[in-house]
């Protein structure tokens, strides 16, 4: 039995380490250090980790290699930070914020339609999420131009089918479903 090894899973891992070093050392040279014009290049910055994960995955298909599960995975990690990444950085800059900068917590829970609708933005995010994860796979196919070589990645075009149906499900559905009311002063 060999174990087929694929640099590709390495590249993605090595981005996501990337992404949250870049994150919180971002917001902590701001917050902590008082550099806020040094963070702002720094978070700035962020979007290249999924440059350069595009770049790496297009260099491995150059090299005329097969493309795989991890180049699928990989479209879908950059579809996924594309989409989020902004709402992320957003979530993280009030979080430092918060803990670090002295401001004042909001409250955390949504409730009623309020909470519905956060859940369908989310929602939205996950298709646009999707769409872009298309859009790239597509253009890998077309890169490529060879149908024994792209076979991998069918599943590709599927699997984000039912992402996009179980976060409905179980976010804006589940939400409807189990309506919470906020509590009476």
């Amino acid at each position: 039995m060999s174990i087929s090894f694929n640099i590709i899973y390495v590249v993605i891992l090595v981005c996501e380490v990337a992404f949250w070093v870049l994150l919180f050392s971002g917001f902590a040279v701001r917050y902590l250090i008082g550099r806020k014009k040094l963070s702002a290049y720094m978070l700035a910055s962020v979007p290249l980790v999924d440059l350069l994960l595009l770049v790496f995955v297009a260099m491995d298909l150059t090299q005329g290699a097969s493309a795989t599960f991890a180049h699928g995975l990989a479209c879908a990690y950059i579809g996924f930070t594309v989409a989020f990444g902004p709402s992320l950085i957003s979530w993280a800059d009030q979080w430092f914020a918060q803990k670090f900068g002295g401001v004042d917590s909001q409250a955390d829970e949504v409730f009623g339609w309020s909470a519905v609708i956060e859940e369908l933005k989310l929602w939205f995010r996950c298709i646009l999420a999707v769409v872009i994860t298309y859009a790239l796979l597509v253009l890998i196919v077309g890169f490529v131009n060879d149908a024994s070589k792209t076979e991998a990645l069918h599943i590709w075009f599927k699997m984000p089918l039912f992402t996009i149906f179980f976060w409905f499900l179980f976010g804006p559905f589940w939400r409807i479903i189990f309506f919470k009311r906020a509590p009476k002063i």
